[in-house]
């Protein structure tokens, strides 16, 4: 069975495609490579032995997107990550990001439609339910104001494909997920920021090796048990696996509506501290940190409850802080190798 992966060469999406593979899955990728390049699917054909293609399209275009989907019409679903998602670059350029995210997210959805998919997995995110104070949260839960440009390009995705959904026979889930990191255990790939990072692993990573001189802690005085932000950390090769089981779920017609939500997180709150004290223990690092103010866009504290991707995915987080900080590491010590061996 074919997957078009949409974000291919992306980090979650590599990862998923790895996952994918290993699952039986053949699978083609898109991916316009304006925040990425095909070093990751280089590294996806190392660990599975399968050469990946991939389409240099802007999903934007909406004649270069229906080529591909009619090159594939074999494919039985989509997933679809191909979005920009820094959250301070949203709060400075909103225009790029709603025209980006959701004139990709229509294209491909008119494709989905005029090529009959019957199965679509939508890459959320943990922000569409803001700074809510129902911890943990529930996929009942009620979304909260979005926090930033880039938090509100995914309530507006999920609305969209809620509205779709209800008038078209494609099957959708919608998984929101929390804050994925770390890498795939063979150190083949991993998270690939272009240029400074604003995710908080690759910051930490790329401070420990020297990279980026000092790491800033974006607000410190938080309602917290340390002062700093809280977030539900997880494991980069359990958020792939939860893809897998959610597209099999749907190929199996094990849904109850044509468009299902969940939640993909630990369960467990992590703060951005306490997260440094991780990383520090499993790499023998000691990080150069300041505390610095606020960060606009930034969510205080936010992590799941996972009980209906365990019951209805039979979907299960394997991985520990510990572990996820110790393949980062390994990740980012195999960049720094390969860059001196060339």
């Amino acid at each position: 069975m074919k997957v078009l992966v949409t974000g291919g060469c992306g980090y979650i999406g590599s990862h998923t495609i790895v996952d994918l593979i290993n699952n039986g899955f053949d699978v083609v990728s898109v991916d316009s490579n304006i925040r990425s390049s095909t070093q990751l699917l280089e590294g996806v054909e190392k660990i599975t032995g399968k050469k990946v293609r991939n389409y240099k399209v802007d999903l934007c275009n909406l004649e270069d997107t229906h080529a591909v989907f009619h090159e594939n019409r074999d494919i039985v679903g989509v997933i679809h990550f191909a979005a920009l998602k820094t959250v301070p670059e949203s709060v400075a350029e909103p225009l790029l990001y709603f025209h980006n995210n959701l004139t990709s997210l229509t294209n491909v959805l008119k494709c989905v439609k005029e090529f009959n998919i019957p199965n679509l997995v939508f890459s959320s995110s943990c922000s569409v339910y803001g700074n809510t104070t129902a911890l943990p949260v529930v996929e009942e839960t009620p979304l909260g104001e979005a926090q930033s440009p880039y938090a509100r390009t995914k309530q507006m995705g999920e609305q969209i494909i809620e509205d779709y959904s209800r008038v078209n026979s494609t099957q959708s889930i919608l998984l929101r997920y929390f804050n994925p990191v770390g890498a795939h255990p063979s150190a083949l790939i991993g998270e690939l920021p272009l240029g400074k990072p604003d995710n908080l692993v690759p910051v930490i990573t790329q401070t420990a090796i020297g990279k980026i001189p000092k790491l800033t802690v974006f607000g410190h005085n938080y309602d917290t048990r340390d002062g700093s932000c809280i977030r539900d950390y997880i494991y980069v090769m359990d958020i792939a696996n939860a893809h897998t089981r959610a597209l099999q779920y749907l190929i199996d017609k094990k849904n109850t509506t044509n468009c299902e939500v969940f939640n993909l997180g630990t369960g467990n709150g992590v703060t951005v501290l306490e997260a440094i004290k991780a990383f520090e223990k499993i790499s023998g690092v000691k990080l150069n940190y300041e505390l610095g103010p606020d960060r606009p866009g930034d969510v205080i504290a936010i992590y799941a409850n996972n009980t209906k991707a365990k019951s209805k995915l039979g979907w299960e987080p394997k991985t520990g802080i510990e572990d996820m900080m110790r393949t980062a590491w390994q990740w980012e010590v195999a960049l720094r190798d390969r860059v001196l061996n060339n």
